[in-house]
């Protein structure tokens, strides 16, 4: 027993090493990934797309991780976070090496074809789920926030530099470099496999192993309060989406920014992000229970709704950062950590995958509405679907109560 209690803050500790270099190769592959978001709208403009066009083009990113998301974590869970780590980051020297050959429409559209491999951050928050205590798992996945904002900063900045200075080429070209540079860190630092339960349970009861077993994927949706909180993730993270993905054609069409200028201004995002997710998240998350923080962040999503759809220029945008950051923060590190709770450990890979598949939906119906909403009803037309959708699913959300409570099985 003294000999267990001895090697006990050893395997803490060893935990402890793998999570930061974790953290750090999260802050790289969105380093690498905010770089692509700075020079990509260009190069599209030069290649003479319009913003529907560019729609077509982001749906096709959406639809390709939104396949590739549930599997990918599957996959995960099955050969353990290294491999799947691994081939996140393999996927990205691919897609980067593409991207410095796209001098054509064609070209442009096939370099996405390896995002269906490319899912870094939802890869580093399956170690982190394994590795982190149940109750400080909301704080551990929210420090992945702090690393979003580190590469948000980073990667805009280069993007914008780079591509200004170098070119496009060279900027993708560092992108990829990059990107190996995180597949040598994942072989070298992340242990084979991360999860203390090796064997899932759903195996002991004769279920299959394999990656492309959907019933598998499938079967997770019948946990307690998970279809609940799916729902709400869906339905109220949608107008947000939605923004998000048409923000390059408003920063390049509504706030007349060029291509430094916007890098400057995701890198603003980034600082508040950071400042949300290092210094307000964790003390959040030890004082008020899950369910009320999220009905907190859908509260505040609304009004920033309301704000984004009065504001008239770049500087009213970066008050309204703010509280956008931190409801986006909160919303996504509540949503994730309710649901990776509600499963077992050896099927928290699969979960953060469906999580995942989440973000890539928004990102598939995103470009052709918010293009469709854009060119005909305007910038504040983004605002006031936020308000409503958000303000209706806070209205069910406080009537509906917090009943619904993760369950591990």
């Amino acid at each position: 027993a003294n000999n267990n209690k001895a090697l006990l803050p050893t395997a803490v500790n060893r935990a402890s090493k793998v999570i930061y270099i974790t953290y750090l190769i999260a802050a790289l592959d969105i380093t690498w990934l905010f770089l692509q978001f700075s020079i990509t709208p260009y190069l599209a403009r030069r290649l003479g797309f319009d913003t529907i066009w560019f729609g077509y083009l982001q749906t096709t990113v959406g639809v390709i991780q939104l396949l590739g998301g549930p599997i990918y974590g599957r996959f995960a869970d099955v050969f353990g976070a290294r491999a799947a780590l691994s081939v996140s980051c393999l996927a990205s020297v691919v897609y980067f090496l593409l991207l410095t050959v796209a001098d054509n429409t064609f070209m442009l559209f096939v370099h996405k074809l390896p995002a269906v491999f490319m899912h870094g951050l939802p890869g580093a928050q399956m170690v982190v789920a394994d590795l982190s205590e149940n109750e400080k798992r909301a704080d551990a996945l929210g420090k992945l926030g702090l690393c979003f904002g580190i590469g948000m900063i980073a990667g805009s900045s280069l993007g914008g530099t780079l591509s200004t200075r170098f070119g496009e080429k060279f900027a993708a070209s560092f992108a990829a470099v990059g990107s190996f540079v995180s597949l040598l860190l994942v072989l070298n630092f992340i242990p084979k496999q991360t999860k203390i339960q090796t064997m899932p349970e759903s195996n002991k009861k004769g279920s299959s192993n394999s990656v492309f077993n959907v019933g598998e994927i499938t079967r997770l949706m019948k946990f307690p309060g998970v279809a609940k909180t799916f729902t709400v993730k869906i339905i109220s993270g949608l107008p947000a989406g939605i923004f998000q993905v048409m923000f390059s054609i408003i920063a390049m069409n509504f706030f007349q920014l060029k291509a430094e200028q916007n890098g400057y201004l995701m890198a603003y995002f980034g600082i508040v992000q950071m400042v949300i997710q290092g210094a307000v998240i964790g003390r959040l998350t030890s004082r008020f229970s899950e369910y009320s923080l999220l009905l907190l962040s859908v509260g505040i999503s609304s009004l920033v709704g309301l704000a984004q759809a009065m504001m008239t220029n770049v500087f009213h945008f970066c008050l309204i950062v703010i509280p956008m950051m931190f409801s986006l923060s909160v919303f996504n590190v509540i949503t994730d950590s309710m649901l990776t709770k509600s499963v077992s450990p050896s099927e928290t890979g699969t979960m953060l995958g469906l999580c995942a598949s989440v973000q890539s939906l928004l990102r598939t119906v995103g470009p052709t509405f918010g293009g469709f909403l854009y060119e005909t009803y305007g910038v504040p037309s983004f605002g006031y679907i936020q308000c409503v959708i958000n303000a209706a699913v806070f209205s069910l959300l406080l009537a509906t109560g917090g009943r619904s409570q993760p369950h591990r099985p």
